[in-house]
């Protein structure tokens, strides 16, 4: 028994094959991804904060509809473990990035928020990160899948 053979039984088929025009923008777009994680690495460590750091930051700061996130959302946001998350948690609150508060509404709850300081550079950060994704402009666009365009 092959993979093909697995893939063949649970439904799947071959897929159909790409273009060049398709493996050109898919290398593109991977080529984009990277130039702007490069970036992002960078300017965040010249500022001193790691890269989880401020993807932590983004993800307070961007959370629908408040300015604050639970150990356990952070972990859905970030995408780690829930012990992953409160050690950056640590880390941040010990450089006055962010600080914990008791929910109100259950004493269980702990809210993860950002501090003045945190709010300050987190704005700076992001505003480089925007004018980069400008910059970095059609690299980032999405493939699209024409099969007109083949």
């Amino acid at each position: 028994m092959t993979p093909d053979d697995d893939a063949c039984r649970d439904g799947e088929h071959d897929p159909e094959p790409l273009s060049k025009r398709e493996f050109e923008a898919l290398a593109r777009f991977r080529f984009g991804i990277r130039r702007y994680l490069r970036f992002s690495e960078e300017a965040v460590r010249a500022h001193g904060i790691a890269p989880q750091q401020y993807q932590m930051m983004l993800a307070l700061k961007g959370y629908p509809d408040r300015e604050w996130a639970s150990i356990a959302e952070l972990s859905d946001r970030l995408q780690l473990r829930h012990h992953s998350v409160v050690e950056l948690v640590n880390r941040a609150q010990k450089q006055q990035l962010v600080e914990r508060a008791v929910h109100p509404d259950d004493a269980r709850m702990v809210r993860v928020e950002l501090t003045e300081q945190g709010q300050r550079i987190l704005a700076r950060l992001s505003a480089m990160h925007r004018d980069e994704l400008k910059h970095l402009g059609s690299m980032l666009t999405l493939p699209t899948w024409d099969d007109r365009g083949r």
